[in-house]
């Protein structure tokens, strides 16, 4: 690796180029973009506007996801106003400051919504594996205590990457081919020694995401294997009901980074932008897909969705 080049100055100010290689598609991929974020913010604040005011939603399963549509909308909002700003205007100016703090939002929120769908699996477990006991262990103490510790996890452990990031120098090209900053895509631009980025990224996304995933496998299994012993039907039905929302949920988060990676890992030969397209695919899918799923697959949800609807229909 390169030694830091201190005779040159390092830049504070990059060029976010959208997609390179689709700059003549830029107003047409904007579409399903906006589209995306639309659906997302409206879908999102419904949620947690009905879950919030609902007194009847007043349960666990229900809190965890008014925490995720909280951080789907953080995730959403951080990235594609900036993404559509350089699709329409060409502006993908931002501040060295700037691109930082969205680097820290993007990863904390990520983390944090990988912990909360952690949460919503041993939700889903207590409820069925050991229902009796279902509201005195997740108590509102303790649905508090879960929701700290999600936000305190992901800030703590990404916090270091803005301090890895400030640290660099950047006196290469200061042209980022991306719609948003990330950690790893503004570091490789670095004239310095990257591999503390590197092995700290890495540990992060072992010691968390990878965690969580393996943790919500196992409670899956368990859950599972519970419902199938149901003796009742109605009860099998409403079980796999409650569970296929949160494992469609889960898919959308996951499958989406799985793919990305499998393509940067043996993907050598394809072409840049579609790294980038899939890189988008994990920031768009969950916060589009989130409310739609729950809207559609929970009973209680739809009920208060029409209700809420057609009542502010009728006061118009």
């Amino acid at each position: 690796m390169a030694t830091p080049n201190h005779t040159s100055p390092s830049h504070s100010l990059f060029i976010l180029l959208g997609i390179p290689g689709l700059e003549d598609q830029h107003t047409w991929i904007s579409l399903p973009f906006l589209l995306s974020y639309l659906v997302a913010v409206l879908g999102n604040s419904l949620l947690v506007f009905i879950i919030m005011t609902e007194r009847s939603l007043h349960e666990p399963m229900y809190f965890f996801l008014c925490m995720l549509g909280v951080a789907d909308l953080i995730l959403s909002t951080t990235t594609v106003p900036k993404a559509l700003a350089i699709f329409w205007f060409h502006a993908g100016e931002i501040s060295l400051d700037g691109c930082v703090t969205q680097i820290f939002f993007i990863h904390a929120t990520f983390i944090a919504e990988s912990g909360i769908l952690l949460a919503m699996a041993f939700d889903r477990y207590v409820a069925i594996c050991d229902p009796l006991r279902y509201t005195t262990v997740l108590s509102r103490a303790v649905i508090i205590r879960v929701g700290l510790a999600v936000v305190l996890r992901s800030f703590s452990v990404i916090l270091p990457d803005v301090f890895l990031v400030k640290r660099l120098p950047f006196c290469h090209s200061n042209m980022l081919p991306h719609t948003y900053c990330e950690h790893m895509a503004v570091a490789k631009f670095a004239c310095a020694d990257i591999r503390v980025n590197v092995w700290y990224g890495l540990s992060v996304l072992l010691s968390t995401v990878v965690v969580d995933a393996l943790l919500i496998l196992v409670s899956y299994i368990f859950i599972l294997n519970a419902v199938f012993q149901l003796p009742s039907r109605g009860a099998l039905q409403k079980a796999l009901g409650t569970c296929g929302s949160h494992l469609g949920v889960i898919s959308m988060f996951y499958l989406p980074g799985i793919f990305t990676i499998i393509a940067q890992r043996f993907g050598h030969h394809v072409p840049p932008y579609i790294h980038i397209l899939l890189a988008n695919v994990c920031m768009l899918a969950p916060p589009m897909l989130n409310p739609i799923i729950y809207g559609v697959k929970t009973r209680q949800i739809r009920e208060c969705v029409v209700s809420t609807l057609s009542s502010q229909w009728k006061l118009c």
